[in-house]
């Protein structure tokens, strides 16, 4: 299979028809500045039920622009050449963009400020948002998803039965948006293959075009952005930070309680996608103990409840709780309790 970086390539320098700078879909896609003060709203370009588009640019060397967009109706490739320092209008959109650096780094001037992304990095401009972007004489790639405002609330609605801290990142991210109009994402670790994974399969769906093709685009935006709620950094207040901490911390407890007798620190990995000295620290922040500390006291305490409140047997509890060394769980038991099971047993009859 193509990497992304070869099928933005493919879309943008093999498509059947070149488009000189003057034509009008060029200037749709890309507009130099030709005022320090006007500015463009750029409409949403699709009808019918397209809620979702793609334009893809592809900066080669020299100064040379190709760029293309999914779906259309015509297959081209627009050609245009700019000069280092170049800029596009001043505009917004009656849409929310989203970017993706494939190759290379990129420029924007948002709301007066000059914000520069790197390969892998993300950013989200909301609807009326004033920005222009700076054109390259060197190579990069970027890909633009122009989001109508329906389809991003389905997203957003698709997740309300989603867990608690996901929720709240996802609220967390519509505040800052509101705010500042735009948020930057930057990766965690190795989620830049599954991000791209994913934007492979949406690339190739608004080429495809079918009539199944809205349908399987929204899911792959709700796992666009759920990748985007957990597995990337973006800028949260310090109160918010806090508070996403304690919904993790909660998230990766009830899951602990959960699944106490067989968790590994490598569950909660492939579960919510952080490194195993992430769950130590925030465990050990919130409770004092370390990851194996914490599990220990779960069972221990599941053990002292089945004892006061079944009829097993205490070999059958220590195997519930997860203890194939029974000479351990009793040391342990015995230090947490200061007796043996069986004691605490009689004790409480």
């Amino acid at each position: 299979m193509s990497s992304l970086l070869e099928l933005c390539k493919q879309f943008t320098e093999g498509a059947a028809s070149h488009l000189p700078s003057e034509h009008a879909i060029g200037k749709r896609l890309v507009c130099p500045e030709y005022s320090k003060s006007e500015q463009e709203v750029k409409t949403y370009p699709l009808i019918n039920n397209d809620k979702l588009f793609l334009v893809c640019w592809n900066f080669t060397e020299g100064g040379q622009l190709l760029s293309t967009m999914k779906p259309s109706p015509l297959s081209f490739c627009y050609h245009g050449s700019f000069q280092h320092g170049d800029k596009t209008q001043l505009h917004t959109h009656d849409y929310l963009e989203l970017a993706y650096i494939v190759e290379g780094k990129f420029s924007q001037r948002i709301l007066g400020r000059d914000i520069t992304f790197t390969k892998g990095d993300l950013y989200l401009i909301d609807k009326n948002c004033i920005h222009q972007d700076f054109l390259l004489d060197q190579p990069a790639v970027i890909l633009f998803l122009g989001l109508s405002n329906d389809i991003f609330d389905e997203i957003m609605v698709e997740q309300i039965s989603a867990k608690k801290m996901i929720s709240f990142l996802q609220s967390a991210l519509l505040k800052q948006k509101s705010l500042k109009q735009y948020l930057h994402f930057k990766p965690i670790g190795t989620v830049t293959t599954q991000m791209e994974s994913h934007l492979i399969s949406l690339l190739n769906e608004l080429d495809l075009n079918d009539p199944g093709s809205r349908f399987i685009c929204k899911g792959m935006l709700i796992r666009i952005f759920l990748l985007l709620s957990t597995r990337y950094e973006f800028s949260l207040s310090s109160e918010q930070r806090r508070t996403m901490n304690w919904f993790m911390f909660e998230e990766i407890s009830d899951y602990i309680k959960d699944h106490y007798a067989t968790v590994t620190i490598r569950d909660l990995v492939n579960t919510f996608h952080f490194q195993e000295d992430y769950f130590n620290r925030l465990i050990k922040d919130k409770t004092g103990l370390t990851y194996s500390g914490y599990v220990q006291q779960i069972r221990l305490s599941a053990a002292e409840h089945m004892l006061f409140h079944t009829q097993k047997s205490i070999d059958d509890i220590i195997e519930t709780v997860g203890y194939r060394n029974k000479g351990y769980f009793y040391k342990i038991f015995t230090e947490k309790y200061g007796a043996t099971p069986s004691v605490l047993r009689r004790s409480h009859t």
